[in-house]
């Protein structure tokens, strides 16, 4: 008896929920601290940190011209560096800021075959990059 009282309490349950639309769910975003300051900075400041990650990431660059966010992709925010060398051409570099506080560091040429975002600043920081070397 207890059984089929609690089979047709679940299917009138069941049945409540049907014709009702779903609510979308939105997906748990993890940010960190760095990525949310990285957002604050100056142009100024913005070159020194991704300069330092290029430069952690075993690459070079003697001097940042422009930059700015890119966007957001997946759980990173992509940044855009361009850089400008003595002797060279120049060179722009993607930089992945990750929720836990790392960096990674793409050329932007090799970027659209990855299935990537293009590397297109669409937001800069104020101020300038004239004056940084």
């Amino acid at each position: 008896m207890r059984r089929t009282v609690t089979l047709i309490a679940l299917a009138g349950l069941a049945a409540c929920n049907k014709g009702e639309p779903q609510q979308a769910r939105r997906p748990i975003q993890v940010r960190s601290n760095e990525q949310n300051q990285l957002h604050q900075l100056d142009a100024f400041n913005l070159a020194i940190g991704l300069k330092r990650a290029i430069y952690d990431a075993g690459y070079t660059c003697k001097r940042i011209t422009d930059a700015g966010f890119v966007g957001t992709w997946k759980n990173l925010d992509m940044w855009m560096a361009h850089c400008e060398y003595d002797k060279g051409t120049p060179r722009d570099w993607a930089i992945f800021a990750g929720p836990d506080g790392g960096a990674q560091v793409r050329d932007c040429k090799d970027v659209p075959a990855s299935g990537l975002p293009a590397c297109v600043i669409k937001q800069r920081p104020k101020g300038s990059f004239t004056n940084f070397k």
